[in-house]
């Protein structure tokens, strides 16, 4: 099951790299959009000066947030960024630790390393790498990054105890883990947490916020803690392609996706990794 996830997901993101489709409930019409990317990413966080600092074609507006703003990145650090897709917030992080920084990017879609690729050349950054490779898997050394970020995508991993792991382990003693995601307030009925459909858009791969944070401790992060959360707003769950087809297919009534979409939350999460350097890092976070 875990395998064929990750199948139809690759698949479907290859589609939305090459325009032909949507994702996630953060989707209003389709990718090819740049002008609803725009408006969907000012509308999680985002500003226009952000946004006209990267190159256009990095914004599928695929997120559920902006990890970036609240990372406290500093000149010098080692980012990393899971799922990085086209490169969206791996730029915005590389503008905030200049050139003696580094930022890698992992996305396990070949399109999108190939799409993130082309966009780092076409907006000169020497300092951003894309590496394929699933984030269940990082192909990233111990101990070598300062930050971990991602942005809406642990959500579509089957095995995310595994993800929060692999990312304790790259981290350095002292680094730090800053996440936007999706989680749930109560349960999703079985038809659509039994649905492959579901999982690509976002819902049926969500878990409770719970048991959310009780994974990143499980992993060995301290001082976990929310930053902020904001609920979904409904026409983000039903303006996607792929959970209108889940609505019409089970013929959900209007009041029962209101219910739906009152469960799902934006989710913004710090975690710091013990060590030496936690102090310091969390006077910048404070």
């Amino acid at each position: 099951m875990k395998e064929q996830i990750k199948k139809v997901v690759r698949e479907r993101y290859a589609k939305i790299v090459k325009q032909e489709s949507s994702c996630c409930g953060t989707i209003e019409s389709s990718c090819g959009s740049s002008n609803s990317a725009h408006k969907i990413s000012k509308r999680i966080g985002y500003s226009d000066e952000e946004l006209k600092a990267v190159p256009e074609d990095s914004n599928l507006g695929l997120g559920c947030g902006n990890p970036v703003a609240f990372a406290s990145l500093g000149e010098g650090e080692v980012v990393l960024d899971l799922g990085s897709g086209a490169g969206f917030d791996c730029f915005l992080a590389a503008n905030k630790v200049g050139k003696n920084g580094r930022v890698i990017g992992v996305d396990m879609t070949p399109e999108m390393i190939e799409k993130a690729r082309e966009n780092a050349k076409k907006g000169n950054y020497e300092n951003v790498e894309f590496r394929l490779g699933e984030i269940e898997n990082l192909p990233v050394a111990d101990n070598s990054v300062d930050v971990v970020i991602s942005n809406c995508v642990i959500v579509l991993s089957p095995d995310k105890r595994k993800v929060f792991s692999e990312a304790f382990r790259v981290l350095k003693p002292g680094g730090r883990l800053l996440i936007s995601d999706i989680v749930l307030l109560s349960q999703l009925p079985n038809f659509i947490k039994n649905s492959i459909e579901a999982y690509i858009g976002c819902v049926s791969g969500a878990i409770s916020k719970n048991e959310y944070l009780r994974e990143i401790r499980a992993a060995g992060f301290h001082d976990v803690k929310i930053i902020n959360e904001t609920s979904f707003a409904i026409e983000h769950i039903t303006s996607s392609q792929t959970v209108s087809s889940i609505i019409d297919k089970f013929k959900i009534p209007p009041e029962k996706v209101k219910e739906i979409a009152s469960s799902v939350l934006s989710l913004r999460v710090l975690g710091l990794k013990p060590g030496e350097a936690t102090s310091i890092k969390r006077k910048r976070l404070l």
